[in-house]
């Protein structure tokens, strides 16, 4: 229901924004690191099971004959509709919980960071229900791709730098984008994937706005946008900078077959879905490999 290996989009920025916050701070503040843990995870199932409810409700999933497991939901509303209640209990409780990490965070850190953290936390429980939720829906009016940047980029790196009690750090700021733009790139391979759903369901995304050509584009500019990103980050970096471009070995060993797939046949959603699955490989190796080197640097 809630999407589980799909989480590690939201690890990926809360670990690394973490262990930045650690190597900025010079101390681990453990107990704040684990409520960051449930706020985000709970904000994240709360994403992920109200975006189910939601585009089953608008019609999109209903019509989606490609879905697979790199993108159009999980479907378990069109097998078991009747599990339509127990899905807005777990969207809800999830909600309910990232609430209750956020409370109990308010007195672990900063007193001069909880406008942040409460900011965060207000922002990223809007974007948990609206962005399929009407009347808002902000993935059906064009706003979705920027909201999952902004979500799993620089919000969740600025929660978890929060956690460890560093606010606008310099090195949080160039830190920022990396992560959101890997989740971003997994949405528009499921994008292309979905294009005859989303538009049959009025869910106007890139795909759907700009065409698959465009978007396979898009793509691309995406990725190599993660490269400059993290050679910039480690350039910045005060040395050693060096591990950070361990989480460039997919970028050579898997990206450039996906690729090759994404921009070949941006129109064909058959053969687009071994391209999504490199796409999410790419996406959670980096991810571990980035962390693998942020963890080298900080020891």
């Amino acid at each position: 229901m809630i999407r589980a290996p799909f989480l590690s989009s939201i690890f990926a920025p809360l670990f690394a924004g973490t262990l930045l916050g650690v190597s900025i701070a010079d101390g681990f503040l453990f107990i704040n690191f684990i409520l960051v843990l449930i706020t985000g995870i709970g904000l994240h199932a709360a994403v992920n099971v109200y975006n189910d409810i939601y585009d089953t409700i608008q019609g999109t999933d209903k019509v989606n004959v490609h879905r697979n497991e790199a993108s159009g939901g999980s479907g378990i509303l069109q097998d078991f509709p009747e599990l339509m209640g127990r899905m807005y209990f777990v969207a809800r409780t999830s909600l309910i919980i990232a609430l209750a990490g956020t409370v109990a965070l308010t007195f672990f850190i900063d007193p001069r960071l909880l406008p942040h953290l409460w900011v965060l936390y207000l922002l990223s429980a809007f974007f948990s229900k609206y962005y399929t939720a009407p009347p808002v829906k902000l993935s059906y009016r064009g706003w979705g791709e920027l909201s999952v940047w902004f979500a799993f980029g620089p919000m969740a790196i600025m929660l978890a730098a929060v956690g460890q009690n560093v606010g606008f750090h310099p090195m949080v700021i160039t830190l920022m984008p990396i992560t959101g733009l890997s989740t971003l790139s997994i949405l528009l391979a499921g994008q292309l994937i979905d294009l005859e759903a989303d538009r049959a369901g009025d869910k106007h995304g890139v795909a759907s706005r700009l065409g698959t050509r465009a978007t396979a584009v898009i793509y691309l500019l995406v990725q190599l946008a993660i490269v400059a990103n993290v050679l910039i980050l480690a350039i910045r970096l005060p040395d050693p900078g060096w591990p950070l471009l361990l989480g460039l070995i997919p970028y050579v060993l898997i990206f450039p077959k996906a690729a090759g797939i994404i921009m070949r046949h941006h129109d064909n959603p058959a053969l687009l879905k071994k391209g999504a699955k490199l796409t999410v490989l790419t996406h959670v190796s980096f991810s571990l490999m980035l962390l693998i080197g942020l963890a080298i640097r900080l020891l």
